[in-house]
């Protein structure tokens, strides 16, 4: 009964201002980049993203449809977001996937349209997805050993990644990223094997450190420091520090000799809270302002009521404001409340 509410792009006056104070938090942060994660479904079982006895899933009809989806970037993207990254679950397997695309795309305003992958059936949707406006994608790979792949996702298909990653580079993204979650005891010894994929591609590994999320049985001894990432990577390699963006999540580095780069992102040890210019729009509809905190608030349940995106952007405004300065540290983010990653998106 409420889908009519969301056939449409709102008809409220667009805003004077194109950066919409809704998007600045207390500290002064503007945060002109939006995660949308499209489903909380997924073709792997990843053991830091979802427990080993699975994770309830959110009914199908409470799920953002693809039109709410778009009415909602567009109120981002009219207000000042000028970045939106498609998460999930895992985004390539819903079946709409490709006219979300297109349709996200051609907002005005929008510069960048971002995916972060799994990369098991990519391979043959990217070049449509790059057709339709998709210009940047992250290609998540914590293994370069098919065994172990298939122990850490529970599931097989190390091969299929491989081979997006090789599309993705063939379709001409540069760089493309390859996320790696880095955790001690399973493929800390492949780091500088990974470092090995930038030498003659225009792939940027990013090295992260393992995060604590409900069901993933987090433990600090599971956790390889950047420094100690990077020991391993200047023992092999000569690098040198790429500037930083002060809104970047990631300390870059160029390799000498080397087409691509590595980056490491530095959650635990090193938080980029400061700068941080993130939000997350999960496919329940929830509205989350930091990955690391449980607070959470309805868009969906508004948009279906027939409110106008006046008082949408009142409640996004609001959220954005409770915002705090910093996450709570990796020993007290271990001890709170929060979804599992699967259901956050990333």
């Amino acid at each position: 009964m409420y889908a009519t509410t969301c056939e449409k792009f709102s008809e409220d006056p667009p805003m004077a201002d194109p950066v919409s104070d809704m998007l600045v938090d207390s500290f002064g942060r503007l945060h002109t980049y939006l995660r949308i994660s499209l489903t909380e479904r997924c073709n792997l079982r990843c053991q830091y993203c979802m427990p080993a006895e699975g994770v309830e899933l959110t009914p199908s009809a409470r799920i953002l449809s693809q039109n709410e989806i778009v009415r909602l970037a567009n109120l981002f993207v009219s207000s000042g977001v000028d970045k939106i990254r498609l998460t999930g679950g895992e985004p390539s397997i819903r079946k709409d996937i490709e006219e979300l695309c297109q349709r996200l795309s051609n907002l005005e305003g929008l510069k960048t349209l971002a995916m972060t992958t799994n990369g098991i059936t990519l391979s043959k949707k990217l070049p449509k997805l790059k057709e339709y406006g998709l210009n940047l994608v992250n290609i998540s790979l914590d293994t370069l050993i098919p065994a172990k792949f298939e122990f850490m996702t529970r599931r097989r298909g190390h091969d299929r990644v491989i081979e997006s990653i090789n599309t993705a580079v063939d379709l001409g993204y540069s760089p493309v990223k390859v996320n790696c979650v880095v955790m001690r005891g399973f493929n800390e010894d492949e780091i500088c094997d990974f470092v090995k994929l930038t030498q003659d591609k225009p792939i940027n590994v990013r090295f992260i450190e393992f995060m604590p999320f409900d069901g993933n049985v987090w433990n600090v001894k599971k956790l390889v420091p950047y420094s100690e990432m990077l020991e391993r990577v200047e023992k092999q390699f000569k690098i040198e520090r790429i500037k930083d963006h002060h809104t970047e999540t990631a300390k870059n580095f160029r390799i000498d000799g080397h087409q691509g780069t590595v980056s490491f992102i530095t959650s635990m040890t090193e938080h980029f809270c400061a700068g941080c210019n993130r939000l997350r729009l999960l496919a329940d509809g929830n509205f989350k302002v930091c990955l690391f905190g449980p607070s959470e608030v309805s868009l969906r349940d508004p948009l279906r009521s027939g409110v106008g995106d006046d008082k949408l952007r009142e409640i996004i405004g609001a959220a954005v404001k409770r915002k705090k300065a910093s996450h709570a540290g990796m020993f007290d983010l271990a001890k709170t409340p929060n979804r599992p990653m699967i259901h956050i998106g990333g």
